[in-house]
Parts: C-alpha cells; sequence; structure tokens
C-alpha cells in the first residue's frame, strides 16, 4: 500500500503528473484509499455563482456562466465518482438542441467534468468502461479543458482534475493506449502477514463500532498531512530538474524501448514531484528510480498477453551507467606503500588469488570472519527415508504443450444488426458509426439529423405563420440520427481436448489458432469464455468474461487425453449461453467448436452430438468450426456438424487473413435462410 499511498500524495502535489491507476485484486482497500484522499486536499475559492467551480482570482475566460463577479467563497476539493454505465452526455454535459435551434438559447447541463473541475475525478472498474468513453475522459485530463459540440453548437469549460482509476485485471485489461494516458500506475495486494492482517481487520470492527471516535484518533496525523502536501506544492515550482537527472530519465525510458515520450515528460514531472514531496530543491537520481518504478511498468506491454512489469536489474543497470563518474583520488605521493601489495591487497603476500601467503578467511559485511559451513552430519536416525515417489499422472493424459505463434485471422461476424456495446465485429445500431436514416427521439434529443428536421418542419411554415428567414420549429419536426456501427460479441470457445487431439504438433497448431482467435477478440473489444471436453463430460474452463489474457493463460496450461464426448461439449455451451442471454441480452453470442468432428461412441455418439447442434443452431446462435482433421484420409466429420450448427467450418489454413481460400464472412441464420 506504500506505493499506493506515495502515488496519490504525489499527484496530489503535481496533478500535471497525470494521475494514477491502481490494479489489484479484490478486497485490497483501494476504492477507500482513494476516497480518503479528498479530505487531505486544500480548500478552494470558487467564484460566486458558477457552476463550473472558476477561481475568482483566475476565471476561466471561456467559462459558459462568464462573466464572474470578483466575490467568491471555499469550499472543500470535491470526489467526483464515474459510475460504470455512465453515458458520454453525463460526462461532457448535456446541450438541449431543441431551445438552441428553436429559441436560439444554449441551455447546457454541466456534467462529472465540471463537477470534478479542481478536485478528484475516481473511475472505479476504469476497464469495464466503454473504449470511447475512457479516451474521452483521458483527452480532458490531459487537455485540461471540455468540449461539447452537437450540431454546431459548442460549449467549452477547463477540466482540471487529478484522475484516479482503480481496476481487478481478472476482469480484463486496459488497452496499451489508454494504459499510456495515465501517469502512474501502482500493483497493490493483500498482505501475507498474519499480524498485518489482524491489525487491518482489527481498525475496521474499530471504525464500525465507533466511526466518529475512530475518525477523531487520526485527525492530528490527517491535518499534519493535508500540511505536507501544501507545503509540497509550494514548494514545487522552486525544485530543478538538473541535467544529470534528466540524462537518466531519457536513458531509461530509451533502455525499456517505451512508445513515444510521453514516458519521459511523464518521469521528469514525477521526480521532481518526488523532489517537493521531500522538501528538496534538487532532483536526484533515487527520485528518478522511484518515478520510473510508476511510471513505466504499465508501458512495458508490447502484446495483449503481456503483464506489465519493470526489470530491476535492467534499471539498476542504466543508471548506473548514466549516473556522473566519481573524481579519481590520486594516490598520495609520500607514500612509499604499494597499495597493490601487502596484507590488505591482491599482491604476492597477501592469500589472494596467485599469492603464496596464507588463505584468509572470509569476512562478511561487518568484516567479522564469516562463519564456515559445518560438515555434514549424518541423521541421527541412521534409517534413511523411503523416497517419495511422484504421483501418477491420470491415465492417457499428456502434459500441456504450447501454443504456435499467433496470426491475424479472417473476420467471423454475427448475422443481422444487433443492439449491442460498441466494438469491432458484428453490424449493429450503435451512439457512433454512419448515419443511415432518421427517427422521432423517444427521449432526449442527442443526435440531431438536421436534414430530416428541415425537411418534417417545411411544409408547415406557412401555416405557422412564418414571416422572417427563421424556420418555425414545433417539438415534433425534430429527428434524430439512426447510426450504424460495430458491436462487441461474446465469442464462445469450445475446445476438444480428447486424445484424438492430443498429437503434439498438432495441439500446438491448435493452441496457436485458437490464441490468434483470442488476440483478435481483444482487438474487437469480445467477451470471451471457453468451455473444454475430453474423458467424460465437458468443463466450463473460463466463464465469460473481458479479460483475454486469463483465456490465454488457461489455454496454455490445457492438457489433453482420453475420450471425445463431443455431444457433452455441445451441451454444456447451449447451457452457457442460455444463462448469458439472461444476463446480458443485447450481447449477440459467436459460437466457435474446435473440434475434427469425432466422438467416442461412434455413429450414436455422432447422432448426439448432431441433436446437441440442433439446440444451438435453433436459438439462432452463429457458429464456426474450426476443422482440426489432419492427414491424407479425411471424413468430414467438422463439417457435417458445422452443417448441424447452420455455420460455416474452416480448416486451419483457411483460417488465416493471408490465406488464398475464401470464406464466408457473415453466416445466415436459419431464419434468413428459410425467407429466401
Amino acid at each position: 500500500m506504500a506505493d499506493l499511498r506515495l502515488g496519490l500524495l504525489l499527484n496530489a502535489v503535481s496533478p500535471a503528473v497525470g494521475g494514477v491507476l491502481v490494479r489489484g485484486e479484490k478486497g485490497t482497500a483501494k476504492s477507500t484509499m482513494v476516497r480518503a484522499l479528498a479530505g487531505l486536499l486544500p480548500s478552494i475559492a470558487v467564484a460566486e455563482g458558477c457552476r463550473f467551480a472558476c477561481d475568482p482570482a483566475a476565471p476561466d475566460p471561456q467559462c459558459p456562466d462568464a462573466p464572474h463577479s470578483g466575490a467568491g467563497g471555499g469550499r472543500p476539493a470535491r470526489l467526483v465518482e464515474l459510475p460504470v454505465g455512465v453515458t458520454e452526455d453525463r460526462i461532457v454535459g448535456s446541450l438541449d438542441l431543441e431551445q438552441a435551434l428553436a429559441q436560439g438559447v444554449k441551455a447546457y447541463e454541466p456534467g462529472l467534468l465540471a463537477q470534478a473541475h479542481r478536485g478528484v475525478l475516481y473511475i472505479d472498474e476504469v476497464n469495464l468502461l466503454q473504449d470511447h468513453v475512457v479516451d474521452l475522459l483521458l483527452d480532458a485530463a490531459a487537455m485540461g479543458r471540455s468540449y461539447v459540440e452537437r450540431e454546431g453548437v459548442s460549449v467549452r469549460h477547463a477540466a482540471r482534475f487529478l484522475l484516479v482509476g482503480t481496476m481487478n485485471p481478472e476482469e480484463g485489461e486496459l488497452r496499451p493506449q489508454l494504459l499510456d494516458r495515465f501517469g502512474l500506475t501502482v500493483e497493490i495486494a493483500a498482505t501475507r502477514d498474519p499480524a498485518e492482517r489482524a491489525e487491518v481487520v482489527r481498525r475496521r470492527l474499530a471504525y464500525d463500532a465507533d466511526p466518529e471516535g475512530f475518525a477523531a484518533r487520526y485527525a492530528a496525523e490527517e491535518r499534519a498531512l493535508a500540511a505536507h502536501i501544501e507545503a509540497a506544492r509550494a514548494l514545487l515550482p522552486e525544485v530543478e530538474l538538473g541535467d544529470r537527472a534528466l540524462r537518466q530519465i531519457t536513458a531509461v525510458c530509451a533502455a525499456f524501448e517505451v512508445d513515444g515520450l510521453r514516458a519521459d515528460i511523464v518521469m521528469a514531472r514525477t521526480a521532481v514531484a518526488l523532489a517537493a514531496w521531500a522538501g528538496r530543491t534538487a532532483v536526484t537520481e533515487e527520485d528518478v528510480r522511484k518515478a520510473a518504478q510508476l511510471a513505466l511498468p504499465h508501458r512495458r506491454r508490447r502484446n495483449p498477453f503481456d503483464a506489465p512489469g519493470l526489470d530491476e536489474e535492467q534499471l539498476d543497470r542504466t543508471l548506473g551507467e548514466h549516473a556522473e563518474p566519481e573524481e579519481p583520488t590520486d594516490p598520495d605521493p609520500t607514500d612509499p606503500t604499494d597499495p597493490t601489495d601487502g596484507p590488505d591487497g591482491d599482491g604476492p603476500g597477501d592469500g589472494g588469488p596467485g599469492g603464496g601467503g596464507a588463505p584468509q578467511a572470509d569476512h562478511g559485511p561487518d568484516g567479522a570472519a564469516a562463519e564456515q559451513p559445518p560438515a555434514e552430519q549424518p541423521p541421527a536416525d541412521d534409517r534413511a527415508p523411503a523416497p517419495r515417489l511422484p504421483a501418477p499422472s491420470p491415465a492417457r493424459e499428456s502434459a500441456p504443450v504450447a501454443a504456435g505463434d499467433p496470426y491475424r485471422t479472417k473476420l467471423f461476424k454475427v448475422p443481422g444488426t444487433g443492439h449491442g456495446a460498441q466494438g469491432r465485429r458484428s453490424p449493429a445500431q450503435t451512439e457512433a458509426g454512419q448515419t443511415v436514416r432518421s427517427r422521432r427521439p423517444a427521449g432526449p434529443l442527442t443526435r440531431l439529423h438536421l436534414s430530416a428536421t428541415l425537411q418534417a418542419a417545411a411544409p408547415h411554415q406557412l401555416a405557422r405563420g412564418r414571416t422572417g428567414r427563421a424556420l418555425v420549429l414545433h417539438r415534433d419536426d425534430f429527428r434524430e440520427q439512426v447510426r450504424r456501427g460495430r458491436e462487441a460479441n461474446l465469442v464462445l470457445f469450445v475446445v476438444d481436448a480428447s486424445g484424438s487431439m492430443a498429437a503434439r504438433q498438432r495441439m500446438t497448431a491448435v493452441k496457436g489458432a485458437v490464441l490468434s482467435l483470442l488476440m483478435d477478440a481483444y482487438q474487437r473489444r469480445d467477451k470471451i469464455g471457453m468451455i473444454t471436453f475430453r474423458g467424460s463430460g465437458a468443463e466450463l474452463a473460463l466463464p465469460p468474461t473481458s479479460s483475454v489474457e486469463v483465456g490465454a493463460a488457461r489455454l496454455e496450461k490445457l492438457p489433453t487425453g482420453g475420450r471425445t464426448p463431443l455431444a457433452a461439449g455441445l451441451l454444456r455451451a447451449h447451457e452457457v449461453l442460455r444463462l448469458e442471454r439472461v444476463r446480458d441480452p443485447r450481447r449477440r453470442p459467436l459460437l466457435v467448436v474446435v473440434t475434427d468432428g469425432r466422438a467416442t461412441g461412434g455413429r450414436t455418439a455422432l447422432a448426439e452430438a448432431g441433436r446437441a447442434a440442433g439446440l444451438l443452431a435453433a436459438q439462432g446462435t452463429a457458429a464456426v468450426v474450426l476443422d482440426c482433421e489432419s492427414g491424407p484420409v479425411r471424413l468430414g466429420l467438422a463439417r457435417t456438424l458445422a452443417g448441424q450448427l447452420g455455420g460455416t467450418a474452416v480448416t486451419l489454413d483457411e483460417l488465416r487473413a493471408e490465406g488464398v481460400a475464401a470464406l464466408v464472412q457473415a453466416h445466415r441464420s436459419p431464419v434468413s435462410r428459410k425467407a429466401a
């Protein structure tokens, strides 16, 4: 927790650091720590009547509530929390387009960015927000200003805040381009020390019993911490970043091959804030080291399955290479003793290498002779313990094999037009995308379709008594845009891990194909799930999640061997998809079955698999069968299964995007086939 505390305090001292992203497992008091920060921030002066918290001493000239009177009052800095399901209008504010067009009035309702100005904006579970929402927040944090543009009507205001995000990596990672926009990142985990855990529980119970008394016991410490923040803020402009420290910063960023120059700038600002926090006016090497540990780990990811991290040895080596060399000490010419001779040197009179003296005892760090390990003693009991035999492995199970290198795959889509979360896979009606038609708004007008509105109002102008150039608009005239973009889907993998797939080269290719599809799902913002079947049944190896990293880890450890219960795998997929339709009805599924089509039990087992496939087809589930059959003699069972699912069969060679074989991109549902 020390790094989390330091990261929050550094941003309080210098908001230009760029915020902090807190990554950690559930139940580690991430949210509690962040909410406690607001009480430490200094109070702010606010212009009277300003909804955007302008400083009366230096008001924002572009503030929608300008001009301001010189008067103003003080209030504590705000902590504004951003809910997971927040909309764009709630973040940046909403503009009443009906009043703007019909009456010429800019009726603007400030959003959460305006409320967070000069305070703290806290995003819990930031990795679960839509990417365009996260990008909007990070843009505002970087520029210090929020913009609202709606059909030629523009509003802008200052939005400078301390940005803090928390996330649990088990629920999915932020994408590298979004991670890079956070200044610092901190990894936290619950302590494994029983004494510390007991103290946490003790304090929590004490707080529950008497919240006010508990807070009073720490009030003096909190006042001292708040005063420390104010003092560090005052000292910040006086801190000097010397050339040596700047060279070390740029050398470290170059050595770790981080993209762009944002890391260099963030490290420089962090090192300056560290010096101010320590009460110094010059940046030291230790400041640079700590700045690297906070600013670089999340910028080291090279592909979606890399975990953030930093090589401490490489960091120390780079800092040492670019440190100022120490001045050499000239030997005293009056001293007749050769420093290479004598009992303290490596000359012929010592016991060092090449010397003829008596061997010297090894010395510990404190100069005392190090204790030599005692000679090996026979056990007290002369009956030697019996060697422990390894536990027998399950019958016919092969050890996991490594996956092949991932590659770019063909695009698979779900048929029809959906209404799910914005993504990059299947066609859908979304908030962003190409405008395809207009409609009457069901609620507040947010996306005006100007030409359709004018066409609806034009026939009624004479009846409404229009006399000038301005149109007379009524509420029924307004039309909004219907946009078509792409949605994210649930990609459910059903992977055959039976003995028929256990050939090492074959399983390597299959795992490489699934890993490639996982990376494709990551890039298209999909949720994923994984079912494996082998032996006597099927297992939900990975419940539907946004974390493709977890999926890749489960795939890597996947063992193979045993019978092939194909029907059990398909029935488990049917059950999982049924539950997911209840939990998230707008997210359409795409089923990917990875198999050679064989099933243990002959024709009876194949008939059962066919009936299970029919259940999935009856639900209209889009399906792709990845045909893993190899060899000169092929039975074509995977293609038969694809026909029963109403989907497409694709070989491993056809899966590659650069392959020559043609691949159907959109899969027509059974309903559309009957209509045709």
